[in-house]
């Protein structure tokens, strides 16, 4: 008898709390959950209803909403929370009698509070183009960081590629897969038809730390095969008409100019399509833009398989910043990976044997 996947087991559990939670939430709530649902767990999201629970709920005794049910909370009583109000809140979390929050717990329920506001203020649009949101008071709030690198650096110990393995996988993606699945048919005719373009995407990562949603918003004319360069959408750049150079290292060469030979034709690739990543889905006549779900699932199979089943698309952008920070200092790490500050990029100082002084000892040598 099959013993059940517990995690999955649990997975399922948690997807049907958050139905049966969704319908008391306002409609833009359940609007962002449906947003959110593709790339994060029914558990995470399961923790962001709960903190709306708390805010909408607070916001009612308050007095700052007059709706009768969590439900009924407007984002036009959101649009105008005043600063002093937001103080009040976190002094609630940080306070009430019942069940206080700690300093880590209190940072993650205004976090998910950003982030409804965020999409509410800058992705979700109405029926005339405009942010369902116009004013976002929780961009003022600044969330200081809980986790510390060292402690981040510690779960991921193991966890990431390291010295030959960056190679090694990239090979195995396009050669040793086939022979661990000579006996599935069906993944092998899927392996041949993708696995240029699979090995592709893994060593530009692997070359470039560039994030997945970096990744699949690439276009064919943000490559520059000759100058090995990049250009791309950065995180957290408010400027959305500028596109920041982006390197990658040699080794992805090889790998772009086999891909982009064959995009065209082996994909069905309408020439309007702008995309740099096609996938050719089952019963359409044309390749599109490969979806960010897409990839990851992606580097999960071959990660399985290579036996690194913990190895995310994630983890790929780390196992490239372990190993750049190694013949690189802590600034050009920061600035390679698109770091806001170097308190992030301190993560791969633990995870190798060398120390922020020696980095910061070679910047002074560097500039002197």
């Amino acid at each position: 008898m099959e013993v059940p996947n517990l995690t999955n087991v649990q997975k399922e559990i948690d997807r049907r709390k958050l139905d049966e939670k969704l319908p008391s939430m306002p409609w833009f709530v359940q609007q962002f959950i449906d947003y959110k649902l593709p790339d994060l767990s029914p558990s995470t999201l399961l923790e962001y209803l709960r903190d709306y629970d708390t805010f909408f709920s607070w916001l009612r005794a308050e007095g700052l909403s007059q709706a009768e049910s969590n439900q009924g909370v407007t984002l036009t009583e959101l649009e105008v929370l005043r600063m002093d109000s937001v103080t009040a809140y976190r002094l609630f979390l940080t306070t009430k009698r019942e069940g206080t929050n700690s300093r880590i717990t209190v940072s993650r329920k205004l976090s998910s509070l950003r982030s409804l506001f965020h999409y509410l203020s800058q992705i979700a649009e109405d029926e005339d183009f405009y942010p369902l949101l116009k004013r976002n008071i929780m961009a003022k709030i600044e969330i200081k960081r809980t986790h510390k690198p060292k402690d981040t650096a510690a779960k991921l110990k193991g966890k990431i590629l390291e010295e030959n393995e960056l190679l090694e996988f990239i090979g195995y993606i396009l050669e040793g897969y086939a022979t661990d699945m000579q006996k599935n048919k069906q993944a092998l005719y899927s392996h041949e038809l993708n696995k240029e373009r699979d090995a592709c995407i893994a060593s530009l990562i692997l070359n470039s730390g560039l994030r997945v949603s970096e990744v699949v918003n690439l276009n064919v004319d943000d490559l520059d095969l000759g100058n090995k360069l990049l250009y791309v959408y950065r995180k957290g750049n408010n400027d959305e008409t500028y596109k920041t150079p982006v390197y990658f290292r040699e080794q992805a060469k090889d790998e772009l100019a086999a891909y982009m030979n064959l995009r065209q034709s082996r994909y069905r690739t309408p020439k309007r399509e702008k995309a740099l990543f096609i996938a050719l889905r089952n019963g359409e006549s044309e390749g599109s833009r490969m979806t960010k779900r897409a990839i990851q699932a992606m580097i999960m199979k071959y990660a399985k398989c290579f036996g690194k089943p913990y190895l995310t698309v994630h983890k790929l952008r780390h196992s490239f910043a372990t190993d750049y920070y190694l013949q690189n200092d802590i600034y050009k790490t920061k600035e390679q990976l698109g770091h806001a500050s170097t308190e992030t990029t301190e993560i791969y100082a633990h995870l190798t044997d060398k120390t922020m002084s020696e980095a910061i000892e070679r910047r002074m040598d560097d500039n002197a």
